[in-house]
Order: C-alpha cells, then structure tokens, then sequence
C-alpha cells in the first residue's frame, strides 16, 4: 500500500485529499512520463454530493497501475512509498495524472 495525496477535488471519491475509494487504478500503459497516466478510478462528483466506498478517508491505498514503464510499477502493482494524483477540477480521468511517475 501507498501513501497518496489526492489533488483532484472534482472526483466523487477525494475528501480532505485522501481518497475514500479503498484502491485505486492508475492508466498509461505506453506512458513514458506522468502526463501520459490518469487515474482510471476518477469519477466526477455531481454538485456538493460525497460519495465514499469506504467509511471514510484514507492516506494509504492499494494502488493497481498499468504504467509499466514506471520505475514503482511492479507486476501491475504500485510499490512507490508515497504517489501524488493531481488534476484539480477534472472533468473526465484524462484530465489526471500521476505525478509520482518516474520512467525506467
């Protein structure tokens, strides 16, 4: 598990920037730098309604990453200590990223 810092405060999931989801998918299978990541898991939050998978907040999270260029991707899994998700007011996960992204 990660530590993750959640910038993207349009998605359904971020409260106080921890992501309430429980885990996590991060896209970029050809990736070859963090703008070519998205957090597969975004969902646009509808108004001032929160939505949680889990009964509330956490600062650490499985995370599931198809950047397999990505120094921390190991077998399809996130090994880095601590991710940054960044994408301010998103409107669609293309408009995320992982900003913890290193390529190998």
């Amino acid at each position: 598990m990660s530590e993750l810092t959640c910038g993207v405060t349009s998605c359904t999931y971020n409260k106080d920037r921890c992501c309430c989801k429980g885990d996590i998918m991060v896209g970029g299978k050809h990736a070859c730098d963090c703008d070519n990541t998205c957090c597969e898991s975004f969902h646009k939050r509808s108004g001032d309604t929160f939505t949680s998978a889990v009964s509330h907040p956490s600062n650490t999270i499985s995370i599931d990453c198809e950047a397999v260029k990505c120094i921390y991707n190991n077998d399809y899994r996130c090994h880095a200590d601590h991710v940054d998700i960044k994408g301010g007011s998103a409107a669609t996960s293309r408009e995320t990223l992982c900003a913890t992204f290193q390529e190998r």
